[in-house]
């Protein structure tokens, strides 16, 4: 699949994610993610690489700062829609408290630092 038509489709899930964080809608944009459906092509081996690639070029022409939630819920659509089994995950520090999302395929995470689980502690995985 070209490029283009890559980047055109995840700056479109970043619009998508948009209107549900606009509207404070967290369980909308959890639900989104959570039934996305899975299709049933095969990926190849670059796949995950080229749409993550794909979403961070999005994310650098979006028209505004997108934030991790929305990036990474965003990523797992495009990454479902191609045929990726990913998960969105959702984790938080205590001692300062801060959250943070990210998206992870076969328990690697792909849109982050690989140590990020290791700072988080995950509260939610869909």
């Amino acid at each position: 699949m070209p490029f283009l038509l890559v980047f055109i489709r995840a700056y479109f899930q970043l619009l998508r994610a948009e209107v549900h964080l606009w509207r404070r809608d967290f369980n909308g944009l959890y639900q989104r993610v959570r039934n996305y459906p899975l299709h049933s092509r095969t990926p190849d081996a670059g796949a995950v690489r080229r749409l993550c690639e794909a979403m961070d070029l999005a994310c650098i022409w979006y028209w505004r700062h997108a934030l991790c939630l929305q990036r990474s819920a965003a990523l797992a659509c495009l990454l479902k829609r191609h045929g990726v089994d990913a998960n969105l995950v959702i984790g938080a520090q205590q001692m300062p408290f801060r959250s943070h999302a990210w998206v992870e395929v076969n328990g690697v995470v792909v849109n982050d630092k690989p140590y990020v689980s290791e700072v988080f502690a995950v509260l939610d995985r869909c």
